[in-house]
């Protein structure tokens, strides 16, 4: 059962404006990465779907971030399907994110009032995931899909969506504030938050300082 209601979850996204994306199947190197994003301000972080067994390491996972980083929102990404999303649900998942839209996992999550933010390439999937009730979407590539003049020229004729970017996202000023003066609500970021280098030789440091300058340079945005 989730820790935090799906209100607590969607006003930290907005707060923070960040959730790191990552999955690694060592369950050591899960607890070391959440814990640096903890550290460096993070306060919703989605583990992905990625490999077998991967639920297994979430559970884990959540019950040990339940003690060492009380206060961060684990979620679950890369779910395309319903069974999957409940499967995680039973395990803690406090929000579940996509990278389509998929109506069926929206009638599980809305069911036990999980938000799900499913990916979207067009303006009208952005409306069909908002009739199913998803209050956050995440266009998805962000980049290939039009970059942040993509979220601009929605927000335009459609104002009351919140718009997650995923990919194509940088811990840059440049980028991330291209990206909030188009009208995101949060970026999700993945390996740029988290260089191979950093994981291999166990630089929990390095990843904490890039969540704080990231969360920085947000927050500065977003005055």
């Amino acid at each position: 059962m989730a820790r935090f209601t799906k209100i607590d979850v969607l006003s930290t996204m907005q707060l923070t404006g960040m959730v790191p994306v990552f999955y690694n199947a060592d369950l050591e190197v899960a607890k070391q990465v959440v814990k640096a994003c903890y550290e460096g301000g993070v306060r919703a972080f989605e583990f992905t779907n990625r490999g077998d067994f991967a639920h297994e390491i979430f559970g884990s996972l959540n019950k040990w971030a339940t003690k060492e980083c009380p206060d961060m929102i684990l979620g679950v990404g890369s779910v395309v399907d319903a069974p999957t999303a409940a499967l995680y649900i039973q395990l803690g998942a406090n929000f579940i994110v996509g990278p389509l839209f998929n109506p069926e996992i929206a009638k599980v999550c809305n069911r036990r009032a999980i938000p799900y933010t499913p990916g979207c390439g067009s303006v009208s999937e952005i409306g069909f995931a908002q009739e199913a009730g998803c209050d956050l979407v995440k266009i998805f590539p962000a980049g290939n899909v039009g970059g942040p003049s993509f979220v601009k020229n929605i927000k335009a004729p459609m104002p009351w969506s919140m718009i997650m970017a995923t990919g194509a996202v940088e811990p840059e000023e440049e980028n991330l504030t291209a990206w909030f003066k188009a009208g995101v609500t949060v970026v999700g970021m993945g390996s740029k938050l988290f260089p191979k280098e950093a994981i291999a030789q166990g630089d929990w440091k390095a990843i904490s300082d890039k969540c704080r300058y990231a969360l920085d340079i947000i927050a500065n945005v977003k005055k």
